[in-house]
């Protein structure tokens, strides 16, 4: 008889290429601060090949000295990409940091507007998404889907929701009529057929895989491609080739 459950050992449909939510750094709502090389070594014991990661001190402290030290740390590791980020609270300096990130080929700005305080309604909010969107960067969008995607469409922006749950997933999917760029990840899809319903209703185009390492444990996520009822086209989309087509 053999031993352990086949569940345990990942496949080729749990390969991911691209993982767009991980983060290092100190976070005080969670129990320990997670370093850069522990989160490196989670990800390099899992199906995920590469990510976009990015420091947290930039949300929580210092958006223009957090940049500098993603880009700083992630010099040296092949299989992550910095991501940057401002602080909505302070729209007046935005500019100046999308200005640098833009020198630096940085493609993703991620938005932190649930831990800055940020509402869709407010001005500095509306201004840093034009500048970002205006320099072709993709946003990295915290929050619920339903309150800030509405002000996001007629942009033509490149929006990855981080925040898409199962129980407004509906609500989701109408927001994508229309909208090729808006995208949500897979990582709050709980129900049984989210993710086949957003293939069914949208195209696989509109997913990617997203873990939230290192707060939340990688292998539910990979777990949820490989069992998704989805041809492999699909899944290969969903892991690897939508990001990559927003990095072309």
């Amino acid at each position: 008889m053999s031993s352990g459950y086949a569940w345990l050992r990942p496949t080729a449909e749990e390969h991911v290429g691209w993982d767009v939510d991980v983060l290092y750094g100190p976070w005080p709502r969670h129990p320990r601060d997670t370093t850069l090389p522990e989160v490196r070594a989670r990800l390099a014991a899992s199906p995920v090949a590469g990510a976009l990661a990015l420091s947290t001190r930039g949300p929580l402290f210092d958006d223009a000295g957090g940049n500098a030290e993603t880009l700083r740390d992630l010099a040296g590791c092949p299989e992550l990409l910095p991501v940057g980020t401002v602080d909505v609270r302070d729209a007046l300096t935005a500019e100046a940091r999308l200005d640098e990130l833009a020198d630096a080929d940085v493609r993703f700005l991620r938005l932190f507007t649930v831990d800055q305080g940020a509402e869709p309604d407010f001005p500095g909010y509306r201004r840093v998404v034009r500048l970002a969107v205006e320099r072709g960067m993709v946003l990295l969008h915290d929050g619920d889907p339903r309150r800030f995607g509405p002000p996001l469409t007629g942009l033509g922006a490149d929006v990855v929701f981080l925040d898409l749950h199962a129980y407004v997933l509906a609500d989701f999917l109408l927001l994508t009529r229309g909208e090729p760029g808006f995208r949500g990840t897979t990582r709050m899809l709980s129900g049984p057929d989210s993710i086949e319903r957003v293939v069914e209703y949208a195209g696989a185009r509109h997913l990617v895989f997203g873990s939230r390492t290192p707060f939340m444990d990688i292998s539910p996520q990979t777990l949820k491609l490989r069992y998704a009822d989805i041809s492999a086209d699909d899944r290969a989309a969903i892991a690897t080739e939508n990001v990559e087509e927003m990095l072309a």
